[in-house]
Formats: C-alpha cells, sequence, structure tokens
C-alpha cells in the first residue's frame, strides 16, 4: 500500500518544483548602496520585460551608480534607475550592457513576467494558497535559487487601514499573507499563485507598533492609490491660484511609461523649494563618501527633540524616499521643505523601523558675538 502511494506524493510535488524553478528565470538578485549596520546592501526584482527591466521596491540600495544584478544563470550585469514612484513604493531599473545605450536593444530576450496580463486577473481573497520567492538573507547568488515559502493569503485590504500600522507611503491595497516575507532581502519578490501567475511584489520590512510584530505583505500588480496634490490653475479671470486635487496612480501605468522613459513622478505639493526648514538633528561626524544618517544628538527644544528622535537613529525614509546619507538627507531637506513643512520619517531604531512624523520649524537667530568695552576717554 506504501509502494503505491509513493508514486502519487512524487508526482504532487512536481508541479510545485515546476513552477519554482520557471520562476526563478524570471527573478533576479539585486546588489546596492548600503552594507552598514541594520542598513542592507541586497534584495530582489522581478524582470519584466525580455530587454531587462526590472521592478522592485524603492529601497535605499537603488541610490548608487554601481547597481548590480545576478540572473538566475549565473550572469552578473549592471544596471540603471530609470524611475522611482514613492506613493507605489516601486522603482523600475533596467539591465545596462556595456558599450550600448539604455535605451538600445540589448538582444538578452529574458523570462519575464508579463505585468499587463498579470494585472487583468482577478486578484486572490483569503485562503489562496500562495508562493513567496526572493533573495532572503542573501542566501542565493549568481546562479542559486532563490529562497522559497510556501503560505496562504490572510487578507486582502488596505495597509492604511490597519491599526498600528505605519504611516507608509503606499496606502492602497495589500495582501497580507502568513508567509515570513519581511525578511531582509525579501522586498522586490514575487508572490505567485500555484500555478505561478504573479499576484504581487513582496513589500519592506515593516513593523506593526501596536502588536510589535512584523508585516508580511505584498502590494498586488494592478495596484492603485488615490493621492491628494496641489495645481496650479487659472480662474475666469486669468488669475492663478492653487486648488488641491485627487489623481489615481495606477501600477500598470507606472510599468508600461516606466519602461519607455515617459513616467514622471508624483510630487506633493512643495512650496518654498530651496528655503529650507530646522530640525535640530545633529548627525554622527560626516567622514566618509556616504555616511549613514545616524542621529548622534538632537538640539534641547528643536523639532527633533519634539517628535521623539533619539541618539543611535537611523534615518532611512523621508516622505518615502531612501536617505542612503548624511549628504542626500540635507540636500533633500534644502530643496524640498521650509518651516512649517511637516515631513514624514521612517528611521531604523534598534531592530524596528520606527513612523516619526516632524514639523519643522524656523532656524534659531545666531547669537550676536559679545561687543569689546567701549574704550575709556582720555582726560
Amino acid at each position: 500500500m506504501a509502494m503505491a502511494l509513493t508514486p502519487a506524493v512524487v508526482v504532487a510535488a512536481d508541479p510545485l518544483n515546476e513552477v519554482a524553478e520557471k520562476a526563478n528565470q524570471k527573478l533576479v538578485k539585486l546588489f546596492g548602496a548600503g552594507g552598514f549596520s541594520r542598513l542592507n546592501n541586497f534584495g530582489t526584482g522581478i524582470i519584466i520585460s525580455p530587454e531587462g527591466h526590472i521592478l522592485t521596491v524603492a529601497s535605499q540600495l537603488l541610490d548608487t551608480s554601481d547597481l548590480v544584478v545576478h540572473l538566475y544563470d549565473g550572469r552578473r550585469l549592471k544596471a540603471q534607475v530609470i524611475v522611482i514612484e514613492p506613493e507605489l513604493d516601486a522603482a523600475i531599473i533596467k539591465i545596462r550592457i556595456e558599450g550600448k545605450k539604455l535605451e538600445e536593444p540589448n538582444g538578452l530576450d529574458l523570462a519575464f513576467f508579463d505585468l499587463v496580463e498579470a494585472a487583468k486577473r482577478p486578484h486572490a481573497v483569503a485562503g489562496d494558497w500562495v508562493l513567496a520567492l526572493s533573495n532572503t538573507f542573501e542566501i542565493a547568488l549568481r546562479d542559486e535559487p532563490l529562497s522559497l515559502q510556501r503560505g496562504v493569503v490572510m487578507a486582502y485590504t488596505k495597509l492604511a487601514g490597519r491599526r498600528g500600522v505605519f504611516d507608509f507611503p503606499y496606502t492602497g491595497d495589500v495582501y497580507i499573507v502568513d508567509a515570513i516575507t519581511n525578511n531582509p532581502g525579501s522586498a522586490g519578490g514575487a508572490l505567485l499563485d500555484r500555478k505561478g501567475n504573479l499576484l504581487g511584489v513582496i513589500g519592506r520590512e515593516i513593523r506593526n507598533v501596536q502588536t510589535d510584530t512584523w508585516m508580511n505583505y505584498a502590494i498586488p500588480v494592478n495596484a492603485k492609490v488615490d493621492v491628494k496634490v496641489k495645481d496650479t490653475v487659472k480662474d475666469k479671470d486669468g488669475k492663478e491660484k492653487e486648488e488641491e486635487k485627487t489623481i489615481t496612480i495606477q501600477m500598470t501605468e507606472f510599468i508600461s511609461k516606466g519602461m519607455k522613459g515617459e513616467y514622471k513622478a508624483t510630487k506633493r505639493d512643495r512650496r518654498a523649494v530651496g528655503e529650507g526648514g530646522y530640525h535640530g538633528i545633529v548627525f554622527v561626524p560626516n567622514i566618509l563618501e556616504r555616511t549613514p544618517a545616524y542621529v548622534e544628538d538632537v538640539e534641547p527644544g528643536s523639532p527633533a527633540a519634539k517628535c521623539g528622535l533619539r541618539p543611535d537613529d537611523l534615518v532611512s525614509f523621508v516622505d518615502g524616499e531612501p536617505i542612503v546619507s548624511i549628504k542626500a538627507f540635507n540636500e533633500w531637506m534644502k530643496k524640498n521643505t521650509r518651516p512649517g513643512t511637516v515631513i514624514r520619517l521612517e528611521v531604523r531604531r534598534g531592530e524596528t523601523l520606527q513612523p516619526i512624523e516632524m514639523t519643522l520649524g524656523t532656524y534659531p537667530a545666531k547669537p550676536k558675538p559679545p561687543q569689546p568695552a567701549p574704550m575709556p576717554k582720555m582726560p
């Protein structure tokens, strides 16, 4: 009886192996900026065109001119960022071939996930089995296969609607799964159904601060999110005025236009660009080309002190944009803020990612240097 059952068990396992093998050919191991404490320089990406366009998350490791991908067959190739959309927490990069321009045909002819077709399928529902493939803990290099986990969809819901979840840049629908997808390197990996169809992109490491648990989630391939922006329009008298409007950002549009170089990333309202607001953060000495934005101290009574920043915090994201160094933080603040601007920080504190909202102030007046005492008059 046992011998009769054995072949059936083997046959039942074959489809899963075949799905994993085919999916590995459409994924890459991604290596870039980072390598510091609690700032990983490795991740995962999903190939979305035969020319080597890759979909991944908007993490700090993309902020480098030496971005590298490892293909399933062991090839090690350089890549370049095409566009980043913070509101979707997504980015598109493309493999660069030496001697060819980025927009030229490169002859790669890679296996890829058709995102347009994937977005047409109905989304998975609670109870559906799923597979998660990613470069967890940088286990896979060159031609080594990615880590595979099997799990179940627990919910299809809005990320921002869950009590205690981070005030994350992306606030649309997500798959909540019972597989452990929040480990270093997992972000940017693929969530598949049992047939190997792409369901979503595994999200970044975030933690529910109310329950002190990690979030295991993926952003669907047909994701969309409504964003409020301010636009300058003319009234009936021809005078310019600002009005707030809501626009819808779709993953499919981001991908189709992004691969053609036609997509413009969403910019929320930024008044008084170039002025810069006061935060009161004292960073560690900036002695490296890319010194991580570690907090050494905060000035008493400053916005940083009021919002609860602490020494040893690592500023990782500002308004959803990755911050790879002190220099990058200072440049972003100078370009995008002014006194009174409210910014959203995400900081590494120990092993957790903490959301912090800060209202910037005006720079305190510099104390006047003491004036020398007047010379006594001669009699």
